[in-house]
């Protein structure tokens, strides 16, 4: 077992955490991997406030470990960040902040209600600011991961921003999907792993078989770092990025913004109706570089437990014997 500071802050046996992605963070998948003994999460931020409720009741009907929410704040309504608080979660997880928005007024309402807050950044700024605002935990996101991403790769980001906030707990997320990566970004000092991509690949991911599949076929060099995704959508803002799938829709618009702007509407309804045929190629699909690690649809607490296992047989079979061999050559 594998113990941090993080499991200790949180009461949870495996520093493993799954990524809050709307849409596809079922209450299933959630609950499995807090009952596995890791933190599950669950993307709300395509939730009104008045669905919320019912949103959270549904992990809770099947866990009665701690979770966590996640919104976008970007994004974000004061009546919807106000229903995902008073759910009283075991974490309010938060990343892309608007400019305008006051952190620590929002980390403060959280912590009124006994909640930890675990906030998500892609640059060293932001995790100061984070840490200044009142963050228990900081999720440090490096560009290798899918969905909304900074620019800077996990494997610097990682020790800058363990470095710059310390002793708050840092997590380590972007193109982690085994125990090697579980193993390395504690090397770097991370007191755990966020993973989004490798939950997809899970029969409790809400995604659609084609989609899961379109993951185990990947070798990490099928996506785009673009804006398109979110112009499509609707809920662009100044800065942001995302990593999706490069396939026909995304290779048609780029470098087409205003025509993308043009034709919301309706380019939208037609991805749409992809998504429910299982297009692979005209849906907007979210995964990270990681995906080239993923050869099966593995259930979620296997993944928490392999993850874990693997993990451990390096750290304490193959990484000492190295060390042992440089000391005895001296």
């Amino acid at each position: 077992m594998i113990k941090t500071r993080f499991t200790e802050l949180m009461g949870i046996d495996h520093p493993i955490v799954l990524a809050g992605m709307s849409g596809q963070t079922s209450p299933e998948l959630v609950a499995a991997v807090t009952n596995a003994g890791g933190l599950g999460i669950r993307g709300l931020s395509d939730k009104t406030a008045d669905l919320i409720p019912e949103a959270v009741d549904a992990v809770r009907r099947l866990t009665k470990g701690p979770f966590g929410l996640n919104q976008l704040l970007a994004f974000a309504e004061d009546d919807e960040i106000r229903a995902v608080l008073d759910a009283q979660p075991a974490v309010y997880s938060t990343a892309w902040p608007r400019d305008n928005q006051d952190l620590k007024a929002i980390f403060e309402m959280a912590h009124d209600r006994g909640l930890k807050v675990m906030h998500m950044v892609p640059t060293v700024a932001d995790a100061v600011q984070a840490a200044a605002a009142g963050a228990d935990v900081i999720v440090a996101q490096g560009t290798d991961g899918g969905g909304h991403i900074g620019l800077i790769g996990t494997v610097a980001i990682v020790p800058q921003v363990v470095k710059a906030v310390s002793p708050i707990p840092v997590l380590a997320a972007g193109g982690i999907s085994d125990g090697r990566g579980l193993a390395a970004m504690l090397a770097l000092g991370a007191d755990g792993v966020l993973l989004g991509t490798r939950f997809l690949a899970t029969p409790e991911a809400a995604l659609a078989d084609p989609f899961k599949k379109a993951i185990l076929d990947s070798d990490g060099t099928d996506t785009i770092v673009t804006d398109v995704s979110d112009i499509l959508m609707g809920g662009e803002w100044p800065g942001a990025y995302a990593r999706v799938a490069r396939n026909r829709l995304i290779e048609r618009w780029l470098g087409r913004p205003n025509d993308v702007r043009r034709h919301r509407e309706q380019l939208l309804a037609d991805m749409f109706e992809a998504r429910k045929r299982g297009d692979v190629q005209e849906s907007i699909l979210y995964w990270g570089q990681g995906a080239g690690l993923i050869d099966e649809i593995t259930p979620a607490a296997r993944v928490v437990t392999d993850l874990v296992a693997e993990a451990e047989t390096i750290l304490t079979e193959r990484l000492p014997p190295l060390v042992a061999r440089k000391a005895a050559t001296r």
